[in-house]
């Protein structure tokens, strides 16, 4: 599904540039199931968002599919990730003045579907991540795990190949971010989806499929499970 080759990436700094992926290769597969792992500032989150199309790297060429993902530009590289690739983040990113179902519609409505037809998928949706009864709540009166499931909910709601999450249990205690990976892997299987994770956490990624570790912005080592 994607092939990443020879990725660099600089940030300009006050005084020079701050290389923060070193010539990374990888490959991923359908369905596969990756941690992506290492010490904070290692690069992990910068290579899930090059991965993602959130942000571009300085030089090398990733592949979605045998397509050149930043040959894209603007509203077709803006529509690309709508559709395909779903985006979970550690603090949610949910806006607060609109209920679970409306932050779970909101996919669906910039891409030109009726409101009817999107509080329809969306309320299915969420029903499915086990919040079927809390669609008029706002995040504010949700808790972090529930939080959470409307972030993947959302996610979810294009139906798309690839699920990018970049910490997504890292704010939540122990029992609920196994509930929460426990929720992922019953969706990768009934969504069908290849699925990528940023995690500190050693437990969640002994149960994914490669773990692949990113120190000082380069590859250092890629295992199967």
């Amino acid at each position: 599904m994607i092939r990443i080759s020879n990725v660099n990436k600089y940030f300009n700094i006050v005084g020079g540039q701050l290389h923060v992926l070193r010539d990374i290769d990888l490959k991923i597969d359908v369905g596969q199931r990756i941690a992506i792992v290492g010490t904070s500032g290692a690069g992990k989150t910068t290579l899930m968002h090059i991965m993602g199309g959130l942000d571009r790297p300085t030089d090398g060429e990733v592949l979605f599919e045998e397509r050149n993902l930043f040959a894209l530009k603007g509203a077709a590289l803006d529509a690309f990730r709508n559709q395909t690739i779903g985006f979970v983040f550690q603090f949610h990113q949910l806006l607060p003045e609109f209920t679970a179902l409306e932050n779970v519609m909101m996919p669906l409505l910039i891409s030109g579907q009726s409101r009817s037809q999107a509080r329809g998928t969306a309320a299915d949706v969420l029903a499915e991540t086990g919040l079927g009864k809390r669609l008029e709540h706002k995040p504010g009166a949700l808790s972090g795990g529930e939080q959470q499931r409307v972030a993947i909910a959302r996610a979810l709601i294009q139906k798309p190949r690839l699920l990018l999450a970049d910490e997504p249990t890292g704010n939540l205690d122990r029992r609920t971010s196994d509930e929460i990976f426990v929720l992922l892997e019953k969706l990768h299987c009934s969504h069908n989806l290849t699925m990528v994770i940023v995690t500190h956490n050693d437990q969640l990624a002994a149960r994914m499929d490669r773990v692949v570790r990113i120190e000082d912005g380069r590859l250092v080592a890629d295992d199967l499970n």
